[in-house]
């Protein structure tokens, strides 16, 4: 059996269109764009391409809230069926007011009747809009990964979902950070399900997944390591992400965060890597899902940390040496022109370390 890793992916997922974002109450352009998927499948073109099955919404259920999911299933049509658009121009749905501890005071609350309030609810940023597509590209990211799990459970020992928007900031309720469904989570519920008894989710983008955080947050079956760009020197998402968040009640020790400074490069990069690696090792797991944000890169315009593509190649090499059934989940990475290869970089030594007997 060839242990190249296959590639899952859908052209579905490039529907998506957010056109912009609103940082800071103005309007900038998208980088979580359609390009990023074709940028991705020209680099790794010689690997055996997969289209995605579908699964299903019930298979969503498995990590997600179904208010969440009715929301985000039917958003658009109910924007464009008011009158955002000729009022203010506006044709994706955005938040307009946040339902916070701060506003609510601990009063009783009920659901929004309008829907820009109720976006609040879901949604928790002004980054992440609903846009025609959103949906449908969101549903067949997450089949990407799924599939994957199916691929695994065949028999293929690691398989990479090409997963487009990206998810592992999406929660249990509420999506954000250009995530709407948490695709690796989505993953390692579907490897528990498959039979593994301790699956781990090594998170390499340069951002915490706070989303996959939250999911797994309470549960000792499925730990949750990642290293990322401090959260406390002000970057996304902010609020979590710190060392001293390692999981609750009996998800306690189940979670690790390695928070790194501005301008972090391939040594130290690394050296987190080894660590995140040891700690599943030692942990006895038997199923693995990276999500695998390229984000650190130098050339990224989202992070300050200065990765290379040899970083990438050598964290695939340490990675792999796990030797572990393994789901590879696309999350971030948004400068087109390297893009692919960093992915590609990541992926062969991946598959190298895990070929070593």
């Amino acid at each position: 059996m060839s242990r190249s890793m296959p590639v899952v992916w859908s052209p579905e997922t490039r529907r998506h269109d957010p056109r912009h974002e609103v940082w800071v109450g103005v309007a900038t352009p998208a980088t979580e764009v359609a390009e990023r998927v074709d940028a991705i499948l020209s680099a790794v073109g010689g690997r055996e391409l997969v289209e995605a099955e579908p699964h299903g919404v019930e298979a969503l259920r498995s990590v997600h809230d179904p208010a969440l999911l009715d929301f985000l299933a039917t958003a658009h049509e109910r924007w464009r069926a008011g009158e955002y658009a000729e009022l203010v121009g506006q044709d994706r749905v955005t938040p307009y007011v946040f339902p916070t501890p701060a506003m609510t005071a601990g009063m009783p609350t009920r659901l929004p009747a309008a829907l820009h309030g109720l976006a609040g609810v879901f949604g928790y940023d002004t980054m992440t809009l609903v846009g025609p597509g959103t949906w449908q590209a969101a549903v067949a990211a997450a089949d990407c990964a799924l599939t994957a799990v199916s691929l695994v459970k065949a028999g293929v020992p690691a398989a990479y979902a090409l997963s487009r928007p990206p998810g592992h900031h999406a929660t249990p309720a509420g999506y954000g950070g250009s995530c709407y469904l948490n695709n690796a989570a989505l993953a390692a519920q579907a490897l528990r399900d498959a039979g593994h008894d301790r699956v781990a989710v090594l998170d390499l983008d340069a951002h915490h997944g706070n989303g996959t955080q939250a999911i797994f947050w309470q549960r000792p079956d499925v730990l949750y390591g990642s290293l990322h760009v401090d959260p406390a020197a002000g970057w996304f998402p902010h609020v979590v992400g710190h060392p001293e968040e390692t999981g609750g009640a009996a998800g306690a020790g189940a979670t690790r965060n390695r928070p790194l400074p501005e301008g972090t490069g391939d040594d130290d990069w690394l050296a987190e890597v080894t660590d995140l690696v040891d700690w599943v090792d030692a942990a006895g797991c038997d199923a693995l899902v990276v999500s695998l944000g390229v984000d650190a890169a130098a050339e990224d315009p989202e992070s300050p940390l200065q990765v290379t593509a040899g970083g990438y190649a050598d964290a695939g090499r340490l990675v792999g040496g796990l030797r572990l059934p393994s789901v590879v989940v696309q999350e971030g990475g948004y400068h087109l022109p390297s893009l692919g290869g960093l992915v590609a970089a990541y992926l062969d030594a991946h598959d190298a370390a895990a070929a070593v007997r």
